[in-house]
Protein backbone atom coordinates (compact mmCIF):
# COMPACT_ATOMS: atom_id res chain seq x y z
CA UNK A 1 0.00 0.00 0.00
CA UNK A 2 2.75 2.51 0.97
CA UNK A 3 4.70 1.74 -2.00
CA UNK A 4 1.25 2.63 -4.31
CA UNK A 5 1.14 6.24 -2.29
CA UNK A 6 4.99 6.43 -2.91
CA UNK A 7 4.61 5.95 -6.79
CA UNK A 8 1.44 8.48 -7.12
CA UNK A 9 4.08 11.37 -5.73
CA UNK A 10 3.90 11.14 -2.08
CA UNK A 11 7.34 11.25 -1.02
CA UNK A 12 7.50 12.74 2.90
CA UNK A 13 9.76 9.38 4.33
CA UNK A 14 8.06 10.31 8.04
CA UNK A 15 4.57 10.33 6.72
CA UNK A 16 4.88 7.15 4.64
CA UNK A 17 6.51 5.47 7.52
CA UNK A 18 3.59 6.70 9.66
CA UNK A 19 1.39 5.27 6.90
CA UNK A 20 3.03 1.82 7.43
CA UNK A 21 2.96 1.57 11.14
CA UNK A 22 -0.51 1.97 11.16
CA UNK A 23 -2.57 -1.23 10.25
CA UNK A 24 -5.46 -0.07 7.86
CA UNK A 25 -6.78 -3.57 8.06
CA UNK A 26 -8.50 -2.57 12.07
CA UNK A 27 -10.17 0.15 11.14
CA UNK A 28 -12.31 -1.47 8.67
CA UNK A 29 -15.25 -4.21 9.06
CA UNK A 30 -13.82 -7.74 9.20
CA UNK A 31 -15.84 -8.10 5.75
CA UNK A 32 -13.45 -5.94 4.08
CA UNK A 33 -10.51 -6.45 5.71
CA UNK A 34 -9.23 -8.13 2.76
CA UNK A 35 -9.66 -4.70 0.76
CA UNK A 36 -7.91 -2.81 3.67
CA UNK A 37 -4.81 -1.55 1.68
CA UNK A 38 -5.46 -1.02 -1.90
CA UNK A 39 -5.71 2.39 -2.81
CA UNK A 40 -9.15 3.12 -2.90
CA UNK A 41 -11.93 4.11 0.01
CA UNK A 42 -14.26 1.56 1.85
CA UNK A 43 -17.48 2.40 3.54
CA UNK A 44 -17.60 2.46 7.43
CA UNK A 45 -21.01 2.64 7.81
CA UNK A 46 -23.20 5.49 8.81
CA UNK A 47 -23.09 6.72 4.88
CA UNK A 48 -19.26 7.58 5.50
CA UNK A 49 -16.29 6.33 3.92
CA UNK A 50 -12.55 5.63 5.45
CA UNK A 51 -10.63 7.64 2.23
CA UNK A 52 -8.08 5.86 0.04
CA UNK A 53 -4.53 5.85 1.34
CA UNK A 54 -3.49 8.00 -1.65
CA UNK A 55 -5.41 11.32 -0.46
CA UNK A 56 -4.31 10.38 3.61
CA UNK A 57 -0.95 10.70 2.71
CA UNK A 58 -1.29 13.81 0.04
CA UNK A 59 -3.37 15.48 2.66
CA UNK A 60 -1.26 15.05 5.52
CA UNK A 61 1.74 15.80 3.29
CA UNK A 62 -0.03 19.32 2.23
CA UNK A 63 0.67 20.18 6.21
CA UNK A 64 3.88 20.35 5.79
CA UNK A 65 5.06 18.85 8.67
CA UNK A 66 7.75 21.03 11.25
CA UNK A 67 7.80 18.32 13.95
CA UNK A 68 6.28 20.79 16.48
CA UNK A 69 2.18 21.37 14.91
CA UNK A 70 -0.78 21.18 16.83
CA UNK A 71 -3.50 19.62 14.80
CA UNK A 72 -6.88 19.34 14.37
CA UNK A 73 -9.02 17.01 12.05
CA UNK A 74 -12.03 17.79 11.22
CA UNK A 75 -13.94 14.23 10.25
CA UNK A 76 -12.96 11.26 12.47
CA UNK A 77 -14.52 8.59 10.77
CA UNK A 78 -13.20 5.47 11.68
CA UNK A 79 -10.06 6.99 13.25
CA UNK A 80 -7.47 5.81 10.33
CA UNK A 81 -6.23 9.06 9.65
CA UNK A 82 -6.14 10.54 12.96
CA UNK A 83 -3.81 7.61 13.72
CA UNK A 84 -1.22 8.51 11.17
CA UNK A 85 -1.70 12.07 12.14
CA UNK A 86 -1.08 11.11 15.56
CA UNK A 87 2.30 9.28 14.59
CA UNK A 88 3.34 12.62 13.26
CA UNK A 89 2.09 15.16 15.18
CA UNK A 90 2.88 15.64 19.19
CA UNK A 91 -0.92 16.92 19.93
CA UNK A 92 -3.63 15.94 17.28
CA UNK A 93 -7.44 17.19 18.09
CA UNK A 94 -9.97 14.72 15.94
CA UNK A 95 -13.76 15.56 16.03
CA UNK A 96 -16.40 13.51 14.60
CA UNK A 97 -20.05 14.51 14.58
CA UNK A 98 -21.60 11.27 14.82
CA UNK A 99 -21.50 9.71 17.94
CA UNK A 100 -21.60 5.90 16.71
CA UNK A 101 -18.88 6.67 14.96
CA UNK A 102 -16.96 8.51 17.21
CA UNK A 103 -17.35 5.50 19.90
CA UNK A 104 -16.11 3.15 16.76
CA UNK A 105 -13.28 5.14 16.28
CA UNK A 106 -12.23 4.99 20.07
CA UNK A 107 -12.82 1.29 20.20
CA UNK A 108 -10.29 1.10 16.60
CA UNK A 109 -7.60 3.29 18.81
CA UNK A 110 -7.87 0.84 21.44
CA UNK A 111 -4.06 -0.61 22.24
CA UNK A 112 -2.44 2.30 19.61
CA UNK A 113 -0.84 4.31 22.44
CA UNK A 114 -1.55 7.26 20.91
CA UNK A 115 -1.26 9.02 24.54
CA UNK A 116 -1.42 12.79 22.51
CA UNK A 117 -4.35 12.10 20.06
CA UNK A 118 -7.95 13.49 22.09
CA UNK A 119 -11.05 12.24 20.19
CA UNK A 120 -14.30 14.62 20.30
CA UNK A 121 -17.75 14.06 19.41
CA UNK A 122 -18.57 17.36 18.11
CA UNK A 123 -19.83 19.95 15.07
CA UNK A 124 -16.31 19.80 12.87
CA UNK A 125 -17.73 23.65 10.99
CA UNK A 126 -17.16 24.61 14.71
CA UNK A 127 -13.68 23.53 15.15
CA UNK A 128 -12.36 23.90 18.52
CA UNK A 129 -11.82 27.47 20.08
CA UNK A 130 -10.51 25.75 23.40
CA UNK A 131 -7.28 24.22 21.87
CA UNK A 132 -6.75 26.90 18.86
CA UNK A 133 -4.69 28.22 17.53
CA UNK A 134 -3.85 25.30 15.32
CA UNK A 135 -0.77 24.95 13.04
CA UNK A 136 -2.48 22.60 10.79
CA UNK A 137 -6.17 21.43 10.40
CA UNK A 138 -7.43 18.48 7.89
CA UNK A 139 -10.86 18.55 6.82
CA UNK A 140 -12.03 15.02 5.53
CA UNK A 141 -15.69 15.83 4.16
CA UNK A 142 -16.33 18.27 1.33
CA UNK A 143 -17.73 21.63 2.20
CA UNK A 144 -20.01 24.21 0.28
CA UNK A 145 -17.77 26.87 1.70
CA UNK A 146 -14.70 27.45 3.91
CA UNK A 147 -16.57 27.74 7.75
CA UNK A 148 -15.34 30.75 8.84
CA UNK A 149 -14.69 29.07 12.83
CA UNK A 150 -11.79 27.08 10.89
CA UNK A 151 -10.49 30.06 9.49
CA UNK A 152 -9.89 31.78 12.58
CA UNK A 153 -8.21 28.94 14.30
CA UNK A 154 -5.78 28.61 11.86
CA UNK A 155 -2.47 29.71 13.40
CA UNK A 156 -0.38 32.33 12.08
CA UNK A 157 2.14 30.51 9.28
CA UNK A 158 -0.63 27.77 9.60
CA UNK A 159 -2.19 25.69 6.98
CA UNK A 160 -5.80 23.95 6.41
CA UNK A 161 -6.35 21.26 3.86
CA UNK A 162 -9.60 20.53 2.89
CA UNK A 163 -12.28 19.63 -0.42
CA UNK A 164 -14.29 22.05 -1.09
CA UNK A 165 -17.49 21.82 -3.85
CA UNK A 166 -16.49 23.73 -7.31
CA UNK A 167 -18.98 25.45 -9.23
CA UNK A 168 -20.35 22.42 -10.90
CA UNK A 169 -22.38 20.38 -7.87
CA UNK A 170 -20.63 17.32 -8.18
CA UNK A 171 -16.95 18.54 -8.88
CA UNK A 172 -14.57 18.78 -5.54
CA UNK A 173 -11.24 20.02 -5.24
CA UNK A 174 -8.51 20.13 -2.46
CA UNK A 175 -7.81 23.34 -1.32
CA UNK A 176 -4.71 24.87 0.71
CA UNK A 177 -4.94 27.70 2.66
CA UNK A 178 -2.30 29.34 4.35
CA UNK A 179 -2.44 32.08 6.91
CA UNK A 180 0.80 34.38 6.24
CA UNK A 181 1.68 37.97 6.96
CA UNK A 182 -0.89 39.30 4.66
CA UNK A 183 -3.25 37.37 5.12
CA UNK A 184 -4.83 33.95 4.05
CA UNK A 185 -3.78 32.70 1.00
CA UNK A 186 -5.75 29.86 -1.18
CA UNK A 187 -4.62 27.21 -3.53
CA UNK A 188 -6.65 24.59 -5.78
CA UNK A 189 -5.26 21.51 -6.23
CA UNK A 190 -6.11 18.08 -7.02
CA UNK A 191 -9.94 17.19 -8.18
CA UNK A 192 -11.59 14.59 -5.33
CA UNK A 193 -14.24 12.74 -4.00
CA UNK A 194 -15.38 12.80 -0.21
CA UNK A 195 -18.86 12.92 1.40
CA UNK A 196 -20.55 16.31 2.59
CA UNK A 197 -19.60 18.41 5.24
CA UNK A 198 -22.63 18.44 7.02
CA UNK A 199 -23.65 20.74 10.62
CA UNK A 200 -24.12 19.82 13.87
CA UNK A 201 -23.65 16.65 15.87
CA UNK A 202 -26.06 13.44 15.12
Amino acid sequence: MVQQVAARGVADLRVLEAMRRVPRHRFVDEALQDQAYGDHPLPIGDGQTISQPFIVGRMTELLALTGRDKVLEIGTGCGYQAAVLARLFPEVYSIERIKALHERARANLLGQSLANLRLVHGDGHAGLDKAAPFQAIVVAAAARAVPEALLRQIAPGGRMILPLHGSHREAQRLVLIERSGRGLIERELDPVRFVPLEAGKA
